[in-house]
């Protein structure tokens, strides 16, 4: 009973031994825990989609929580974004009439590079992220099209942060 009692306090340590406090960040993002999010540059004709795009990736730093949002000054990087294309494609036709649309499928493709904020000319990671979203046919597509975007820019924000904070 003794000898139980003695090492199972020493059974549970054990059974944490691989677990380790901390994200397991990709190793080139070792030192950056601030980085600046700059309004993001519009390759498309869409407006405002820069604002909805840098607004996006940032609210998705803030919901991973492995770095900070900082400005340009107090920064160890500075991600460069650029929204570079938004499409839409038909998932499905009405039932009598297929080539009428009744429900899309918003994509949208992020650009970016994360620079060192002391050395802009080091690159530290750059790619491309892509964000999806569902939209149903409206009286007014342009409306039901603006108000599937920012679902689509939260999926590639979601998944620019992903890349950048866990290892691959």
């Amino acid at each position: 009973m003794k000898f139980l009692l003695l090492f199972a306090p020493v059974g549970l340590l054990v059974s944490c031994a691989g677990y380790q406090l901390g994200g397991a960040k990709p190793a080139a993002m070792n030192g950056v825990k601030n980085i600046s999010v700059p309004m993001f540059a519009n390759d498309t004709q869409h407006p405002r989609a820069e604002a909805i795009a840098t607004s996006a990736v940032a609210d998705a730093f803030i919901r991973d929580g492995t770095y900070r949002i900082s400005s340009n000054d107090k920064a160890d990087a500075i991600l460069e974004g650029s929204v570079g294309s938004i499409a839409y494609t038909t998932l499905r036709g009405t039932r009598f009439d297929t080539l009428l649309a009744e429900e899309y499928k918003s994509i949208v493709i992020l650009n970016w590079t994360l620079r060192d904020a002391r050395n802009p000319t080091r690159i530290i990671a750059t790619g491309s992220s892509e964000g999806r979203s569902q939209l149903f046919r409206d009286s007014n597509l342009q409306t039901a099209r603006n108000n599937a975007l920012p679902d689509a820019m939260e999926s590639a924000g979601d998944a620019l942060v992903s890349r950048l904070a866990d290892s691959p």
